[in-house]
C-alpha cells in the first residue's frame, strides 16, 4: 500500500511538472526552459542529499548516469515527438511504452500479480491511453517517422525508470543526483552548441524553476515506491501522470475535458483501487 500511494505521489508531481513545463515553454525555445529547470532539479536533490543520505558506490554511478543518458534523450525524443504532432495520438503512444518496459522487466524478474492485479493491470494501461489521447484523436493519422519517435521517446522514459530501479536500494538519492547531473550537462552542451537557434523569447523562470522541482520530488517519489513495491505496479501507476496535467488544464487554462478522459480518470481510479489489493 505505501509503494502505491508513493507511486500515485509520483504520478500526479510528473503531471504538474510537465504542466508548468509546458508553460514555461510557451514563449520560448524548450531548451531555454531546460536550462532553468534542470539546475533547479539538482538543486532540490543537493538539499535532500543531508537528509536522506546518498552512498555514491559503483553500482549507484553506473545506474545514475545510465538513467541520467535517458532522461536527456526522452526529453529530446518527446518534444520532437510532440512538435511534430499529433499530440493526441502520439502522447499516449508514448506514455504506453514507457509503462508497458517497466512492467516486462518487473514480470521476468520474477514479480507475480493476484487476481486483482491481473485485472488492474491491464485496465491501467487502458486508463493511459484514454486520459492521454484528446478531442478527435482517431481523426488524425501520424506519420511513420512520428511514431517511431514516439515509441523511442517513451523506451527513453521507461529506460530511465528501470535504471533508477536497478540502483543500489541502500544507495539513498545518490542515483537521483548523478542522474540529473548527467542530464543536465547533457542539455546545457546541446544548448550551448545551437545557442544561435534559441531565439530570443525569454522563458517563465519561477514556473520553469518549479517544473524541474517538482520533476526532482516526483523522481525521488518513484525511486521510493519502487524500492518498496513491485516495478510493474509502481511503473503503470506512474504512468497516469497525464492526469495531473489534464485536471490542472482544466483548473488553471479552463480547458475542456473530454467525455473519452473522463471514463480515463475513472477507469484509473478502479485500476488504483484493484492494484491496491494486488
Amino acid at each position: 500500500m505505501i509503494a502505491l500511494l508513493l507511486a500515485l505521489g509520483s504520478s500526479l508531481i510528473y503531471g504538474c511538472a510537465d504542466f508548468l513545463g509546458g508553460l514555461g515553454a510557451r514563449k520560448a525555445h524548450v531548451l531555454r526552459t531546460v536550462m532553468i529547470a534542470a539546475p533547479a532539479s539538482l538543486a532540490v536533490e543537493l538539499t535532500l542529499w543531508p537528509v536522506l543520505g546518498a552512498s555514491f558506490s559503483a553500482g549507484a554511478l553506473g545506474w545514475g548516469v545510465a538513467s541520467g543518458v535517458a532522461s536527456a534523450g526522452a526529453f529530446a525524443l518527446l518534444y520532437h515527438t510532440l512538435a511534430i504532432g499529433p499530440m493526441s495520438v502520439l502522447s499516449p503512444v508514448t506514455a504506453l511504452v514507457s509503462a508497458m518496459l517497466p512492467v516486462g522487466v518487473g514480470l521476468v524478474q520474477g514479480e507475480h500479480l493476484g487476481t486483482a492485479g491481473l485485472v488492474g493491470l491491464p485496465l491501467a494501461l487502458t486508463a493511459v491511453v484514454m486520459v492521454s489521447a484528446g478531442h478527435g484523436a482517431g481523426a488524425a493519422r501520424p506519420s511513420r517517422s512520428a511514431l517511431l519517435l514516439a515509441l523511442g521517446a517513451g523506451s527513453a522514459i521507461a529506460v530511465q525508470l528501470i535504471c533508477l530501479n536497478q540502483a543500489p536500494a541502500d544507495s539513498g538519492v545518490a542515483p537521483l543526483i548523478v542522474g540529473r547531473a548527467v542530464s543536465a550537462a547533457i542539455s546545457l552542451g546541446v544548448a550551448a552548441m545551437i545557442r544561435s537557434g534559441l531565439g530570443t523569447g525569454r522563458p517563465a523562470y519561477g514556473v520553469s524553476a518549479a517544473a524541474g522541482a517538482l520533476d526532482s520530488v516526483a523522481n525521488l517519489l518513484f525511486l521510493m515506491a519502487a524500492r518498496d513495491g513491485d516495478l510493474a505496479v509502481v511503473a503503470v501507476i506512474t504512468a497516469l501522470y497525464p492526469a495531473g496535467t489534464v485536471l490542472l488544464a482544466r483548473s488553471v487554462l479552463a480547458e475542456r475535458i473530454h467525455r473519452g478522459q473522463l471514463v480515463g480518470l475513472g477507469a484509473a481510479a478502479v485500476a488504483v483501487s484493484l492494484l491496491a489489493l494486488a
